[in-house]
């Protein structure tokens, strides 16, 4: 009898044990620091980059719109707003803690707006990629949606920043008449000064106008590729004036050679690459992309398809269901091999 209450306290000794060690094994793992190095906190960065001349809406869309997105790559981004007036931005990016990451965002701002400073990381994996195309689109029809999806899937759970790849600048192409220009005494360089002198915002100042001021907008800016062939150049001192369309073709395409391409299922296509935020989950971040994915397509023009390149969640699920099988598979044998040989 003593014998058998001795085993048996021993085996609830044995159970609390076990329990007590698997316990705090679980709540040790989901503690573990996983920084190599210590953290800091940053709250409030302010942004503000001057643009003289240019309206509140061209501020907004030339130079605010453009920090927001290097913004929003910002690791443990809370929050971010912009304030566009006249001539000026400044985007107020609020962090909850951790990283600072420091990028140059001026070489995507116009001439004369900047410096600003913004964020930036190259160390990212991407989850998700998948790639935008469709038959007879053009890869600037293509970017219009992926800039669509890009603002949609930023507030979707998980999701740190959205990349585009595969993007092709649209630019405008002026092929000179050499011959043309010799005749009437053009030079290269006046061309060039004359491309270069348009299209600058400039203050030009404003008047009083009783209480109010009424702000003095330049005229004359080009807003077709027609209006390029209006430009008036001046020849040699004393020599002709004349329009560029009569020396020049000058049409509408994509930077030539592109620097980086992508094709799926043989058509142009852009990709879009999407990564978890810091400590997310990428499961839950691809299940939460898909569903919105869902509720876009209905703002996806008809024919334009959605090809998925990598899918990490379909990836890291298939790993953790073959994880689970292969330890209740282990755990099983134990305690068949246990029951037969000790009883």
């Amino acid at each position: 009898m003593k014998i058998t209450q001795f085993c048996i306290e021993n085996r609830v000794t044995t159970l609390v044990l076990t329990v007590f060690l698997v316990v705090g094994g679980i709540i040790s793992y989901g503690g573990m620091g996983r920084l190599e190095d210590p953290e800091f906190t940053i709250k409030d960065a302010l942004i503000i980059t001057p643009y003289p001349g240019a309206s509140a809406a061209e501020v907004e869309e030339e130079v605010s719109d453009v920090i927001e997105i290097a913004v929003q790559k910002l690791k443990q981004l809370l929050e971010v707003e912009s304030r566009s007036t006249r001539g000026l931005s400044i985007v107020t990016a609020t962090i909850k803690d951790q990283y600072r990451k420091v990028n140059d965002a001026q070489r995507d701002l116009p001439p004369g707006a900047g410096p600003s400073i913004v964020n930036d990381d190259f160390g990212d994996v991407y989850g998700v990629f998948f790639a935008l195309y469709g038959d007879g689109y053009s890869y600037a029809e293509l970017y219009d949606v992926a800039k669509l999806l890009r603002r949609e899937l930023l507030l979707v759970q998980d999701v740190a920043k959205v990349d585009f790849f595969g993007v092709q600048p649209e630019v405008v192409y002026v092929e000179l008449d050499r011959d043309r220009m010799s005749q009437l005494g053009i030079s290269r360089a006046a061309v060039a000064d004359g491309l270069r002198s348009r299209n600058l915002a400039a203050y030009a100042g404003h008047v009083e106008v009783g209480p109010d001021f009424i702000t003095i907008d330049p005229t004359g800016l080009f807003d077709s590729v027609d209006d390029f062939g209006s430009l008036v150049i001046a020849g040699e001192p004393g020599g002709a004036q004349i329009y560029l369309r009569d020396i020049a073709e000058v049409r509408r395409g994509y930077r030539d050679p592109a620097k980086q391409l992508i094709r799926y299922n043989g058509m142009p296509a852009v990709g879009l690459g999407i990564s978890t935020v810091p400590d997310g989950n990428v499961v839950t971040m691809g299940d939460a992309v898909g569903a919105r994915f869902r509720e876009l397509l209905p703002q996806i023009p008809l024919g334009m398809e959605v090809g998925i390149i990598a899918l990490q969640s379909r990836a890291v699920t298939t790993a953790i269901n073959s994880f689970l099988v292969s330890l209740l598979q282990a755990v099983a044998i134990v305690v068949v091999v246990l029951l037969l040989f000790m009883g």
